[in-house]
């Protein structure tokens, strides 16, 4: 008898909606809501740190994971720079202020 013998994680795993195993399952997944740009009110700013390093940073986004890198992305091959995400904000090495409020206000965002 194995250790999780009778217990749930013995058994294979079913669908929540149609209680099938998962492998038969034909439920479509359900979509994630995202949050459009038009909605959401960015705040691009500069931020001088340790050494005189300045640090062009992006905040007020939804905390949506894959929306979030994905424009970082392009934020970063736009500004030729690297960058990070810290503390849900999205910070570019170097000042490039007005490159990136000129994107985003492309992009489709408020910007202010």
């Amino acid at each position: 008898m194995g250790l999780f013998a009778g217990t749930e994680f013995d058994r294979p795993p079913r669908c929540e909606k149609c209680e099938e195993l998962e492998s038969e399952c034909v439920c479509p997944p359900e979509a994630k809501a995202v949050t459009p740009p038009g909605s959401q009110k960015l705040k691009v700013f500069t931020e001088k740190r340790k050494r005189g390093k300045m640090v062009t940073v992006v905040s007020g986004h939804a905390n949506e994971d894959d929306v979030v890198q994905s424009l970082l992305t392009k934020l970063k091959s736009l500004c030729g720079a690297g960058g990070t995400l810290k503390e849900g904000n999205i910070e570019i090495q170097g000042d490039h202020v007005d490159r990136v409020r000129k994107s985003l206000i492309e992009m489709g965002y408020k910007v202010t």
